[in-house]
């Protein structure tokens, strides 16, 4: 680590203040750009323990950067990791609502829950399988407190890789019922569709990026634990949604999942 302690405090008060007054800001290594990776991750630490602390829950994590092509062109081999509170749900055709948000996009994706904990390292597809309940459908609202989305991972990580919203639904399947390769995804907005996918995007096969974070929270002697609602990264590009917009993510055998921004 790059930055003390106090610089880490005040940089989790920082980003979270922005999330929570919905306020853009200049990316963080512009002032720090010594700070490295366990810097970034103490920052978001920091900013997860300040949400606990005002009484809020951790119910789930998530995995984003999940293609191989964006790792490739960002010069990094494994994706990055964030956690989702309780204030980031919505319910199943419920409303977020664009004055708490400040450049929001969405993106469709396959969520897990598992039903046993996991743990790295050597965490594979074939454990996060058969540790998984249950997967469906999930839509993310990813909504960096960067200005005008301009950031480099180490400033993402640090402000909880964009975590903002979040909803799942539709009709949840075992993981063995699924081959979650090639299922297939069309996520609408007003009606129209506006990305197809299948989730073979998200390194092959989504569970790869369930492995990755166990392996991830295994080298911080951390796991997964049962019961763990996990979105396993974006299958298609983010698209932007503004106030009025109604988004639903259709994925195959799955069911629909949506939700309005107002």
């Amino acid at each position: 680590m790059k930055l003390d302690l106090d610089t880490i405090a005040a940089l989790a008060e920082h980003l979270e203040g922005c999330e929570l007054g919905a306020k853009d800001t200049p990316k963080i290594t512009d002032e720090y750009p010594e700070m490295d990776w366990d810097d970034a991750y103490a920052i978001q630490n920091e900013i997860r323990r300040r949400k606990i602390a005002r009484g809020q829950r951790i119910i789930g994590l998530k995995a984003g950067l999940t293609s191989h092509a964006k790792m490739k062109q960002m010069g990094v081999t494994t994706p990055v990791f964030g956690f989702m509170a309780d204030s980031y749900a919505v319910p199943e055709g419920g409303e977020c609502r664009m004055a708490e948000l400040i450049h929001p996009k969405v993106e469709p994706e396959i969520a897990f829950v598992t039903r046993a904990p996991l743990r790295g390292p050597g965490c594979h597809i074939g454990a996060v399988l058969a540790a998984t309940d249950f997967v469906l459908p999930g839509i993310e609202v990813i909504d960096s407190r960067y200005r005008d989305f301009k950031f480099d991972l180490k400033s993402v990580v640090a402000d909880n890789t964009s975590a903002s919203r979040f909803v799942v639904g539709g009709l949840p399947r075992p993981a063995a019922e699924v081959d979650l390769r090639t299922v297939g995804i069309v996520l609408e907005k007003n009606g129209e569709p506006v990305a197809f996918g299948a989730g073979a995007a998200v390194l092959g096969h989504p569970a790869a990026a369930i492995a990755m974070l166990a392996n991830h929270l295994g080298a911080r002697g951390e796991e997964i634990p049962a019961g763990t609602l996990i979105l396993s990264g974006g299958i298609t590009e983010a698209v932007a949604v503004k106030a009025g917009d109604s988004v639903t993510l259709r994925v195959q055998g799955m069911g629909s999942v949506g939700l309005r921004f107002a």
